[in-house]
């Protein structure tokens, strides 16, 4: 082949490449400027007042199509799939309970994003903001509305090879105090402290006592539910095969999602409950896989997200194993139940 001949074709692999390159942008371009326009047939939104206090109500992140998607929106819980009022403050990930929330951001910059949690007030004005080291994945704000927590992925672990690594934080709400990382607290499994340059912790659960939690602890391939001490920054193993818990209202039982052997990697998990005094399983009618950390509804009932053809879609399952999964709300994710 003459070197002639070698340039046409290298230049012909440059202009295809060029040309895949700028359909992919114009593609992405136009999906965005779908996503801004109102979906037919999807839920109605529109401009309003949103508070965190009250009773009888949800919040979560609007997913649907349209000037108010990742809008915080709230409707009554007795009507999830009813009209929504949009607040204008946007979040991936949010929680809520005793008139404070935390909203985990992405801001965009020119290069790249970063990401920051807000701490809300009850009219979701902002009290305080923290930078989050990576993409957030999970929040939680403790009963009493004290404490708040945060997970996020994270990338530059030596040992995490090519599975991924979080950074759980949590923060005093009322002091700022800042715990960046819960791998500082000393870790007792099976009953021996316990060290390993490999730990990570995600999924924080909060007790209504503004000193218990509950989180997830992965090291060595294995997770395990833990109960963390807010005063003594302990954590302590209490169940294998644990991720993404969730304390149910009365602080008896954790919903969490369980990896399931014979199932396929890439949906390994199926919803159980856990009775924290006798640690007796019970898997809940869920048959998918659910990748959520579930909230509790009332004492009865678990909510969870699915993939929906907007983004995720909200359903709720009795939490003892009967019954079966009710889909509840569209394009809807992150919801926390205003008691």
């Amino acid at each position: 082949m003459t070197v002639r001949a070698r340039i046409l074709i290298l230049l012909s692999a440059v202009v295809a490449l060029a040309a895949v390159a700028v359909a992919s942008v114009l593609h992405a371009s136009a999906r965005s400027d779908r996503r801004d326009q109102t979906q037919a047939g999807g839920p109605e939104v529109t401009s309003g007042t949103v508070s965190l206090t009250g009773h009888g109500r949800m919040v979560f992140r609007n997913m649907a199509w349209g000037p108010h998607r990742d809008e915080l929106t709230t409707v009554p819980a007795s009507d999830p799939a009813g009209p929504r009022t949009a607040s204008g403050v946007k979040c991936l990930r949010f929680y809520a309970a005793s008139g404070t929330g935390v909203c985990l951001q992405a801001v965009h910059g020119p290069v790249s994003d970063t990401y920051r949690a807000l701490i809300l007030d009850d009219r979701l004005r902002t009290r305080d903001h923290y930078d989050v080291p990576g993409i957030p994945s999970r929040a939680r704000v403790s009963p009493t509305g004290h404490f708040a927590a945060w997970t996020a992925f994270v990338g530059g672990d030596s040992y995490a090879g090519t599975n991924f690594s979080t950074r759980t934080a949590i923060v005093d709400t009322r002091t700022g105090e800042l715990i960046p990382s819960l791998e500082t607290f000393r870790i007792v499994k099976d009953g021996h402290p316990y060290r390993a340059a490999d730990t990570n912790f995600w999924g924080v659960t909060f007790a209504a006592d503004d000193r218990t939690f509950y989180a997830t602890l992965a090291t060595e391939g294995s997770t395990y539910l833990v109960r963390g001490d807010l005063r003594t920054r302990t954590v302590t193993t209490l169940h294998a095969n644990v991720e993404c818990p969730s304390l149910s209202p009365d602080g008896t039982r954790v919903a969490y999602k369980k990896r399931v052997k014979g199932l396929s990697k890439d949906a390994p998990w199926r919803l159980y409950a856990l009775d924290l005094h006798t640690m007796r399983e019970t898997p809940l009618a869920e048959p998918r896989s659910v990748d959520d950390q579930a909230v509790w509804k009332d004492a009865r009932t678990i909510v969870y997200a699915l993939p929906g053809d907007y983004g995720a879609d909200l359903y709720e399952v009795p939490a003892d194993g009967s019954g079966q999964p009710r889909r509840i709300s569209k394009a809807a994710v992150s919801p926390a139940y205003l008691r």
